[in-house]
């Protein structure tokens, strides 16, 4: 009985932030939360982090104050909220691209490796900081947040858990691949793009490159087969 091929599945979703705020149920209450999210992310690319403050948010949406604190306790909440959107975004385009690397490889008669990979990975949330800009701003330059810390320290666990059983199921990965090791690839990548869009909002394509050359020398040590490296 044939079997299904191993796919990328998208890491588990975050209750924590959900528990902490009211989530809206009604297609109403959610464009009015859309709203919010998007005017918090245009006024932190036009006047910074420090410089937005709650009122500014709810004038600029269109949302009396009283109402957006029906949905978040203060500004800081709504930043989190904005980077865990933001976050779904990036896991969304991993999957997309990694499932189209694997049908390019496939139909030209070849297997995923761990440096297509890396690299597919990385450069998918290249992509989202380009279009998401109050994202660098938030979480890529200082993450002054202590939640939005927190929350992108477990949101990088999760993706190193997701990967690592990816790999696994795909034969990329050697026994001596464990999770704590996955974990480190992962924020080593993370701290490559800080780095790299620390003072350029397209961030440095050097750097970026570097960090995925980086990345995937780490791995690759842990591939299961000369033909995996």
């Amino acid at each position: 009985m044939p079997t299904e091929s191993p796919r990328l599945a998208p890491p588990p979703a975050d209750a924590g932030l959900a528990a902490r705020r009211r989530v809206p149920t009604q297609e109403r209450s959610r464009r009015r939360v859309e709203r919010i999210l998007d005017a918090a992310a245009e006024l932190v690319c036009a006047r910074g982090v420090e410089q937005v403050t709650t009122r500014d948010i709810a004038l600029a949406s269109g949302v009396p104050v009283a109402s957006l604190y029906q949905y978040f306790a203060d500004k800081d909440e709504v930043f989190l909220a904005l980077i865990e959107r933001d976050m779904a975004e990036m896991d969304a385009q991993v999957l997309a691209d990694v499932a189209a690397l694997e049908a390019d490889l496939t139909a030209a008669g070849e297997a995923v490796t761990v440096a297509t990979l890396v690299r597919t990975i990385m450069s998918a949330f290249v992509a989202v900081y380009h279009r998401r800009p109050a994202f660098v701003q938030i979480y890529l330059r200082g993450r002054t947040n202590p939640a939005v810390h927190a929350y992108g320290r477990r949101h990088n666990e999760q993706i190193a858990a997701t990967l690592t059983g990816y790999a696994r199921q795909t034969g990329l990965a050697g026994p001596e691949l464990t999770d704590r090791k996955a974990q480190l690839a992962v924020e080593v990548g993370d701290r490559v793009f800080q780095l790299a869009f620390e003072h350029d909002d397209h961030g440095d394509p050097e750097l970026v490159e570097e960090g995925i050359t980086l990345v995937t020398a780490y791995l690759e040590r842990y591939a299961a087969s000369p033909h995996a490296r």
